[in-house]
């Protein structure tokens, strides 16, 4: 079964093209979602993401999983591909 994966970011985010490449180098498509375009959208992250207000911040099936750092975190523990779907 296919997850539904989700980060939020904006255009010029360095940490954000390093989240979504390693989620493109997992072959995995996730729906992009751009606060800076749409500021009503940085609310509704930091919500759902515990109070986090810095992007990328990625979810998972609607379970926060954690920004660039964490993602990069759980790879390499082995755990992403597992979360993703793909372990």
């Amino acid at each position: 079964m296919t997850k539904k994966i989700e980060i939020y970011t904006s255009p010029f985010c360095p940490y954000c093209h390093a989240a979504k490449r390693l989620l493109t180098d997992k072959g995995v498509a996730f729906e992009e979602i751009d606060v800076m375009m749409a500021p009503a959208k940085r609310k509704e992250m930091s919500s759902r993401a515990g109070g986090a207000t810095s992007v990328p911040q990625v979810f998972v099936d609607g379970d926060h999983i954690g920004d660039c750092d964490g993602i990069h975190a759980l790879d390499a523990k082995g755990a992403l591909d597992v979360i993703l779907g793909l372990g």
